[in-house]
């Protein structure tokens, strides 16, 4: 079962799931509340939780749970990770997860109907970090690298490449800035989100990449200034 308020992490996890044999989703759920029925009714082996959730985080989720299925969370967060481990969690995948990532995780499912042998599957090796979009009626995958930066377009947002191929997609940039790495990517401003390494030059009103100016918000001044003065490894 996958439980996750992001569809389009679910998405992802279903076509990883899609291509074990071994694996059967049983489920999936936006909701900890709705989930925490379904499993009432349908008992499962392994469940990915996400941690960041709305009412009920996947924290507090797993603590109500007796008896609990096999668990691995999934969050954009480093920070839980310790406690989670104290949780007895199989695995702790930070988005976004690569498919070799995902069978390294169910590879610690003590079952053995369940235990992958990885040297069968088909790797990707040393595979750029990636995301997936929805964009044009498809998940379109965007490797993290190749983002100048993301730009707000009222209900939309645009990933400008450095391909010149921008990804526009129905979505908000309060979930791009949850789901992109967070010592890698900085929003500067309500509209803009950045890729740390990208910046060529910056100062108190805005940063370059690739010549490109993008203005630093008044609000997010203070934050993006001590961010960009701590980090000399992007001067």
């Amino acid at each position: 079962m996958i439980i996750d308020d992001e569809p389009l992490a679910i998405e992802v996890l279903e076509s990883y799931v899609s291509r074990l044999d071994e694996l059967q989703l049983v489920a999936t759920s936006t909701n900890a509340i709705k989930a925490f029925e379904l499993l009432k009714k349908q008992s499962v082996d392994l469940l990915f939780l996400d941690i960041q959730m709305p009412k009920l985080n996947g924290i507090e989720f797993l603590k109500v749970l007796d008896p609990a299925p096999k668990v691995i969370f999934t969050t954009a967060y480093r920070e839980y990770a310790l406690e989670s481990y104290d949780l007895n969690v199989l695995d702790y995948l930070l988005k976004p997860i690569s498919f070799e990532r995902f069978l390294k995780a169910i590879n610690k499912m003590p079952n053995s109907e369940l235990a992958l042998d990885i040297s069968e599957q088909p790797h990707e090796v040393d595979e750029e970090p990636y995301i997936f979009m929805k964009a044009d009626r498809k998940m379109v995958k965007v490797i993290l690298k190749d983002i100048c930066y993301i730009e707000s377009l009222k209900d939309y947002i645009r990933i400008k490449t450095e391909n010149e191929k921008d990804v526009v997609s129905l979505q908000k940039m309060s979930y791009m800035e949850e789901k992109l790495p967070h010592d890698l990517f900085l929003r500067i401003h309500r509209s803009y989100i950045v890729p740390i390494k990208k910046i060529d030059a910056f100062s108190s009103q805005g940063v370059q990449i690739n010549g490109q100016e993008i203005p630093i918000g008044r609000n997010y001044k203070t934050e993006v200034m001590k961010i960009l003065n701590k980090d000399e490894s992007i001067i």
